[in-house]
């Protein structure tokens, strides 16, 4: 069978894509005949080494997965072969990865495919859905009627947050970077979307929002904790997903005066029963159509060194203009 693979860690020019043996179905897993992966910011420092996990060699790329189910274990009850179903967390910590023509899961990471979505939009939804999931509502504890303020709802996990908050029944403000982000983000439903270039988010948000936000989610880089915790209400809550090597000031005065909490958090550390609570949610929204892929991006199997150095430019270097997720179709 074809992967995507690499032997060692390096630049996107390490990444073949060649014959590997194929794997084997252990009695908790399942045998996936894979359709459709996707490239997350992880992947690409995974791939670098910049985050230094051990790792099968070969090894092969990618965290998310959907396609049709070929082989069940012998202890696996809940799955059938035939089955569409997606998969994440996988590729990580010194686990294989998941761009290859078949993978073998262990069923606990594997959940149904909705009827009504492809697997390009499983795929698309797995590892961000999960993880805008987690911050919601395991961490925020976010309930109907809050104010959720979303620092870029048009990437991956932004756009997750904007929809899934508003499936929820919070109020959504969120930023966008250009006119068209905008109207995707306000399309998401997102009741107010602030273009960060070209306005103040402290202003607009003193104005939207006087009494303040009761959930801030950060996805830069550079977290703003001065911005954030101005804009945070009384005993408002902050979630944090990115700035691995960040090391901001912190307002600690107006933090603990305001009882505010602070997240931080990383999905591929949820259990199979989290991870499974966020799986049934993200299956109903997208049944009903009120949890929709951003797919900003589509690749072949054989441009897997193309679709990193893409998601790379995009996330570390800014050089890429990239609006959501890169999907790769294996077919």
């Amino acid at each position: 069978m074809k992967a995507a693979y690499i032997e060692q860690t390096g630049s996107p020019d390490t990444i073949r894509v060649g014959e590997v043996a194929e794997p084997t179905c252990g009695s908790n897993e399942l045998l996936i005949r894979v359709h459709a992966t996707s490239v997350n910011p992880i992947d690409t420092y995974v791939r670098s080494g910049a985050v230094a996990f051990e790792l099968p060699k070969p090894y092969f790329l990618g965290c998310d997965a959907a396609g049709i189910v070929e082989e069940v274990g012998s202890e696996v009850s809940d799955f059938s072969v035939g089955d569409r179903v997606w998969c994440t967390n996988q590729g990580l910590l010194g686990v294989q990865g998941t761009t290859a023509e078949k993978i073998s899961v262990a069923a606990h990471w594997c959940f149904p495919i909705p009827s009504e979505s492809s697997f390009e939009d499983a795929a698309a939804n797995a590892l961000v859905g999960v993880t805008a999931h987690l911050g919601l509502f395991r961490e925020g504890k976010l309930k109907p009627g809050e104010t959720v303020m979303v620092i870029g709802g048009s990437g991956g996990v932004g756009s997750m947050v904007v929809q899934m908050a508003v499936a929820s029944g919070a109020r959504v403000i969120s930023t966008a970077g250009s006119d068209e982000k905008c109207e995707q983000v306000r399309a998401l439903g997102a009741e107010v979307v602030i273009p960060y270039q070209r306005e103040s988010i402290a202003e607009r948000l003193k104005q939207e929002v006087p009494e303040g936000v009761n959930l801030f989610w950060e996805t830069r880089r550079e977290p703003d904790f001065n911005l954030a915790i101005d804009a945070l209400a009384e005993r408002g809550r902050m979630i944090l997903m990115a700035g691995r090597d960040a090391l901001p000031t912190f307002p600690v005065g107006p933090f603990y005066v305001k009882e505010c909490t602070l997240s931080g958090f990383v999905m591929f550390k949820a259990s199979p029963e989290e991870m499974k609570i966020c799986a049934t949610d993200i299956n109903t929204w997208m049944a009903n159509g009120k949890l929709k892929s951003n797919i900003g991006a589509t690749f072949a199997m054989d441009q897997m060194s193309e679709a990193h150095r893409l998601q790379e430019d995009a996330t570390l270097h800014q050089t890429a203009q990239l609006t959501g997720k890169i999907v790769i179709q294996i077919d």
